[in-house]
């Protein structure tokens, strides 16, 4: 007798949505819901002190969307 367990699948009630394996996304897809993380414009810093901040700026708006955990105290 063979089992087949399934990596992919939608438990019931459909609030959850389980990919154990690879999720491919053709050309043209487009996928909704998703954090946007507002622009970081390209630095101009002529300092490694401006550098510093225009780096610790666009970590500040990765943490802020959700895309990279917060510092913890």
């Amino acid at each position: 007798m063979m089992s087949y367990n399934t990596k992919n699948y939608t438990e019931q009630g459909g609030e959850k949505t389980v990919i154990g394996g690879e999720l491919v996304i053709e050309e043209g897809a487009k996928v909704t819901g998703l954090p946007v993380l507002e622009n970081q414009p390209a630095s101009t810093a002529a300092t490694v002190e401006d550098l510093v901040a225009d780096f610790n700026a666009l970590l500040t708006k990765l943490k802020a969307t959700g895309l990279m955990v917060e510092d913890t105290p």
